[in-house]
């Protein structure tokens, strides 16, 4: 039996056939993996069922790992490693472990010793920043900015400071719901010379990537109302 190996196998960002956005040889590594550890249990099938309509999913074996299981849980879901067997890690969408509880079950994995491998595929971060035009050597992910007024306005002052003293690219995201929120939010609060790069959608058909200053943001706010999107800042 071959080493047995955690993939990290990443799925599309939006709702478009796997082979469009994956390569061949990811699809080739899922047939031959038993044992699943997913954020999701219905999109992972999904997911697994629009890469092959052969695929039995009555024969794998899921477990769910969210932002809700205890961290207590996660080392026994290694346990197929143990005997042998390889294990697929699926995300709700694009990388695993990137803004995501995967990276729980990829920390324990690296204490054990076990290989990790992580596998080509969209990165919403990535690509968004590729399509920007700011600066690709220096960024920072903060992830969901607080929900807390008064902790927000500190974060965002700090990424302005970041964004003028070091030149770096601030990136993060929203729940989508809240897109037109934060939108109106950023061009009441940020100077209208900062530059704000909303990418929507990406890789799926209906992707919108714009940069803007904020000044000319507050005389045109599309409408990002449930839409997937990562936001960009810089000078």
């Amino acid at each position: 039996m071959d080493t047995p190996k955690l993939y990290l196998f990443p799925v599309p960002l939006s709702d478009v056939p796997p082979r469009q956005v994956l390569p061949g040889s990811n699809l080739e590594l899922l047939l031959g993996i038993r044992y699943f550890v997913v954020e999701n249990l219905r999109s992972a099938r999904r997911f697994l069922k629009a890469c092959d309509r052969s695929i039995d999913i009555n024969a794998l074996e899921f477990t769910e790992l969210s932002e809700h299981t205890p961290a207590g849980e996660v080392d026994a879901m290694l346990e197929p490693m143990a005997r042998g067997f390889s294990i697929g890690v699926i995300s709700e969408a694009g990388c695993p472990a990137v803004a995501d509880p995967g990276a729980d079950l990829v920390a324990a994995a690296q204490r054990r010793g076990y290989e990790v491998v992580p596998l080509v595929g969209p990165s919403s971060i990535l690509m968004s920043l590729m399509a920007s035009g700011f600066n690709g050597q220096c960024f920072t992910f903060n992830g969901y900015l607080p929900i807390d007024a008064a902790a927000r306005a500190r974060r965002l002052r700090d990424m302005q400071q970041a964004i003028r003293r070091d030149r770096c690219t601030q990136i993060f995201i929203e729940t989508p719901y809240r897109n037109n929120r934060l939108i109106e939010e950023l061009c009441r609060t940020l100077p209208g010379d900062m530059l704000l790069c909303v990418a929507s959608d990406i890789s799926g058909p209906r992707q919108r990537i714009t940069t803007r200053r904020i000044d000319q943001w507050r005389k045109h706010k599309p409408d990002y109302d449930k839409i997937p999107a990562i936001f960009l800042l810089f000078i």
